[in-house]
């Protein structure tokens, strides 16, 4: 029986999302990673123009099953010199290898029916992402987190597929899961999440320097005390202060930062985008 999104399981992957914090140990390997994503957008940007389908979905698809490899199948990492050999088998049908990377991109997508049409907001991005690696975990297995999304995050410890319908309880899975990669991007700006949960510009919402909507949640909390703008991290309680004003900004629908208490240049846009100016300081304003 197929999954759907409901409003709970919506709700669900909004909350883990939020509260998606990388492992300490595992910070290096999503900054690479993360990095070499955008370094090779071009080539993901294409078929996301193509196919109707988010750059970002492609990469993180793509690092999942072949670690970024373009040689490799965006089905399941199998080879392009052939057609694949394991789930999904005979891919692409269409064509003779070998196959370039961008044609065996659009086949996958194809064949899970993802394009334009299919619901991108934050929560349709996870579950199409999840649907992408299939069920398993969440009909078998619901006390271990998929680490298809969330390895490398406080959400996950140990238990994976070794193979298929091979499930071991204490293999723990060393890749960077796809959410706490689209977390980080979207905290170096790289993507932005606010689509279908904040109004666009034009439509509404908010533009050249208009406040969005209130915070999804924690509405009710007082408003921080201001940083002043700074590009490296200060004295503890400056830290302190900003690393406050940072958590209170990840409470409004669309905004993603790293609470590291350095009130840079991402802290203070997203500032602007909630109150209409930047940040004391900040040579933008």
């Amino acid at each position: 029986m197929a999954i759907s999104l409901s409003v709970a399981l919506r709700r669900e992957y909004e909350r883990l999302f939020e509260g998606c914090d990388i492992r300490p140990g595992q910070r290096a390997l999503v900054e690479r990673t993360c990095r070499r994503l955008v370094r090779d957008r071009p080539r993901y940007a294409a078929v996301s123009v193509r196919q109707g389908v988010p750059w970002a979905f492609v990469a993180a698809v793509h690092q999942l099953e072949s670690g970024g490899d373009f040689r490799r199948h965006l089905h399941n990492g199998d080879p392009l010199s052939a057609r694949t050999v394991r789930v999904p088998v005979g891919r692409p049908r269409h064509g003779a290898p070998p196959f370039t990377w961008e044609e065996s991109a659009a086949d996958a997508l194809a064949l899970k029916r993802l394009g334009g049409n299919t619901d991108w907001s934050l929560a349709g991005l996870l579950y199409q992402l999840e649907r992408y690696n299939g069920w398993g975990y969440r009909r078998y297995h619901p006390h271990v987190l998929s680490p298809y999304l969330w390895s490398g995050s406080v959400h996950y410890e140990r238990g994976k597929y070794v193979a298929d319908g091979r499930w071991s309880e204490s293999a723990v899975s060393r890749q960077i899961g796809a959410a706490v990669l689209l977390r980080r991007l979207a905290e170096l700006g790289e993507i932005d999440l606010e689509e279908a949960t904040v109004s666009r510009p034009g439509e509404g919402g908010a533009d050249h320097g208009e406040a969005l909507d209130a915070p999804a949640v924690g509405a009710t909390a007082p408003v921080p005390l201001v940083s002043r703008y700074a590009m490296r991290r200060g004295r503890a309680s400056e830290a302190q202060k900003a690393e406050h004003l940072q958590r209170w900004l990840n409470t409004f629908p669309g905004l993603f930062l790293r609470a590291d208490g350095i009130p840079g240049e991402h802290t203070s846009a997203a500032y602007r985008r909630v109150t209409g100016r930047y940040l004391p300081g900040d040579p933008r304003g």
